[in-house]
């Protein structure tokens, strides 16, 4: 049986003033530190040895694997930092308070926005100073890949290579995989390797700092899940 371990960063700073964040490089809350604690704790509890473990380029979700590493007495094992784990991009959004979108737009636009899987947000000019293409940790890549805004669709596309070369052989080796990244790169690999439906994903939500592992045939199918 195979073991997988989905964290999804603790709360951050823009989470607890309920801001649009996406790729904007935003830490980690107080209270997303001690979330992050906690679910360290909890795979420690749990007796969950980790062989490798894979994260974003942004420092909240590369802090909470930190966190979660360093309380199970795991710092050691090899981590990886990936774009491709990346929160999806909310464009235009990112920054903007969630409550006064709503109240602009409509509460069912945001909610199609935020939930739909090929809905796209309003997209972020390249120009702009606050585009990822001017971020030097996205310089290697080619400006078209760098994107403007993403929807899960989007996100799932450009995670999926990342599952398929990387995360998905180590299981396949038989590693125990931690992924410490963001709620919908998490939920886009959810949906991929639970077989969500487009319109089901909609309604799954992963809790931030709570630890889900996924129980696995030699297939990748899916045997159990469960929170800690």
């Amino acid at each position: 049986m195979l073991k997988l371990v989905f964290v999804r960063h603790g709360l951050s700073e823009w989470n607890a003033l309920n801001q649009f964040t996406g790729w904007v490089d935003v830490d980690l809350s107080e209270k997303g530190i001690e979330e992050a604690t906690a679910a360290g704790k909890k795979i420690k509890a749990a007796g969950i040895e980790f062989d490798v473990a894979y994260t974003s380029v942004l420092k909240r979700a590369i802090k909470t694997c930190n966190y979660v590493l360093e309380e199970s007495d795991q710092l050691w094992v090899p981590q990886y930092k990936s774009w491709r784990l990346n929160e999806r991009h909310y464009g235009a959004l990112q920054g903007l308070n969630k409550q006064e979108t709503a109240d602009k737009y409509g509460a069912d636009q945001v909610q199609l926005w935020r939930r739909s899987y090929d809905t796209l947000p309003p997209l972020l000019d390249a120009k702009d100073p606050g585009s990822a293409v001017n971020d030097r940790r996205y310089a290697s890549l080619d400006k078209s890949i760098v994107p403007g805004g993403e929807n899960l669709k989007v996100t799932l596309e450009r995670a999926l290579p990342y599952w398929e070369d990387q995360i998905a052989p180590a299981l396949l080796e038989h590693k125990t995989v931690l992924v410490a990244a963001h709620g919908n790169s998490l939920r886009a690999l959810a949906k991929h390797i639970e077989g969500i439906s487009d319109d089901d994903i909609m309604a799954l939500e992963i809790p931030t700092g709570q630890p889900l592992v996924y129980e696995l045939n030699d297939d990748l199918s899916v045997i159990n899940k469960y929170y800690l």
